[in-house]
């Protein structure tokens, strides 16, 4: 059954190499928005289900046993161009962080509606390309 609502809850994933080189992805819409993979939670899915499910429609990626929990979160508030997805009273969403570390770097296979380029970076450049203060913070986390 479809909702007519947005789940505010979501998942960030950092894929890694094992040489520390980060995969970014930046976005169709806007243009010069840099990420690691995301994605929102469907209703009745867990965050490992949709963490494993937008890595894999993102990047073509299946990461097995590699995915790692992260077990952190960050709430942060739902810019007011993007509210109408949600229900009235919802002004907050909850992404939950996770990460995959391959041995070496795959051609990732993009989901060329929502992702135009991806590049894989050192930890400097990634902090640099993120977009996002959340993707900035889980990534500091994972390599410190």
């Amino acid at each position: 059954m479809k909702r007519a609502n947005k789940r505010p809850e979501s998942v960030l994933v950092v894929v890694y190499t094992a040489a520390g080189e980060i995969l970014m992805l930046r976005r169709t819409h806007p243009r010069d928005f840099w990420q690691s993979v995301t994605g929102s939670l469907e209703w009745g899915e867990s965050s490992v289900q949709a963490a494993r499910r937008e890595l894999y429609e993102e990047t073509g990626i299946q990461a097995g046993v590699a995915l790692l929990d992260l077990a952190c979160n960050e709430s942060f508030p739902i810019l007011p161009a993007w509210r109408s997805r949600y229900g009235p009273s919802v002004h907050a969403n909850r992404e939950h962080w996770f990460s995959v570390m391959l041995p070496f770097r795959r051609q990732p296979r993009l989901h060329h509606g929502e992702h135009a380029e991806y590049r894989w970076v050192p930890y400097t450049q990634a902090l640099q390309l993120a977009t996002s203060w959340t993707n900035r913070k889980a990534i500091r986390y994972i390599f410190s």
